[in-house]
């Protein structure tokens, strides 16, 4: 059964890589600047969500996932160091900082961290500070997803936010302007 599983999981990394290589061929995950990168945001979600139903539909799998050692697991993220070369790129102006500086700051963050982390924190006297760096990793790469998918849509979320902003003074405002006709209306008051 475990080289079964074993083979399968070859099977899924070679797919994987297939699809990836004829996509990039065909510049699928190409990103003009007047297009949002949706297909890019699929491309990053598609293996989770492969992922969540095979975990969820494979006993199987889900034996083989539980068996893995969380410490080699959170080591392994310390590549994420690499997130340097996002500022770097930045810097060259390749990429716009909106997403390279917040990402390549994650990354490196969480990489530098990981070592750390694998070595202190996964072991069941640390349970909840294992798991708040683990949501911070999770947090990073949907956030750096995200602003690499809709980074030139940010002024929009910006309008939101500062409309948002604006409502916390409509009180104040319309009670000033109430004043102000009242008194136009009345100049006695």
């Amino acid at each position: 059964m475990q080289s079964r599983l074993r083979g399968e999981l070859g099977e899924w990394d070679w797919d994987q890589l297939v699809f990836a290589l004829i996509a990039s061929t065909l510049n699928v995950f190409r990103n003009d600047a007047e297009r949002v990168g949706i297909v890019v945001a699929i491309a990053a979600l598609a293996p989770i969500v492969a992922f969540a139903v095979w975990y969820a539909a494979s006993e199987g799998f889900r034996k083989f996932a539980m068996s893995l050692n969380p410490r080699i697991l959170t080591a392994l993220q310390t590549w994420r160091l690499i997130g340097f070369t996002f500022l770097l790129l930045e810097a060259h102006s390749v990429l716009p900082a909106i997403f390279a500086l917040p990402t390549g700051y994650g990354e490196m963050a969480i990489g530098a961290t990981a070592a750390l982390v694998a070595w202190q924190l996964a072991e069941p006297g640390h349970r909840n500070s294992f798991i708040v760096w683990q949501l911070v990793g999770i947090t990073d790469l949907i956030l750096a997803v995200g602003l690499g998918t809709t980074a030139r849509l940010l002024v929009f979320l910006i309008f939101h936010v500062i409309c948002i902003a604006q409502t916390r003074n409509w009180r104040a405002v319309e009670e000033s302007r109430q004043r102000t006709v009242r008194t136009v209306q009345h100049p006695a008051i």
